[in-house]
């Protein structure tokens, strides 16, 4: 679990590849009890300071995780804005092999195969 949300912040941003069911799940789950955590403590304390922290903090690399999952599934990251549909395709398996965004992360031999040719070409 720890490694797919580190893998989550270290793609900050990133909105190409692909992300597997459970990279994108554990990181979803784990900005969730950040929020539970942050409005906890704003309770206590009487303030609103953290879960805002919580939820700006999180909301761009939730939406780069949930676009690396839409590319999972062959779609393109705009489907995550359909309401029900991106949860069906969020739960689906993803496209066995690569496609058309990138690799399959579920592959680990050919995602290093795609990284060693990245780093050969750069």
């Amino acid at each position: 679990m720890i490694y797919y949300v580190t893998k989550c912040l270290k793609l900050y941003a990133t909105f190409e590849g692909r992300a597997r069911r459970s990279e994108y799940w554990y990181f979803y789950l784990f900005t969730l009890i950040a929020g539970f955590i942050g409005g906890f403590i704003d309770g206590i304390l009487g303030i609103g300071i953290f879960s805002m922290i919580a939820t700006f903090g999180f909301i761009i690399p939730s939406i780069a995780a949930a676009c690396r999952r839409m590319h999972d599934v062959g779609k393109s990251g705009w489907f995550m804005l359909i309401p029900f549909y991106n949860l069906y395709l969020a739960v689906s398996p993803g496209d066995v092999g690569p496609n058309r965004f990138g690799p399959d992360p579920k592959n680990e031999s050919a995602l290093r195969d795609s990284e060693v040719l990245d780093d050969q070409l750069l």
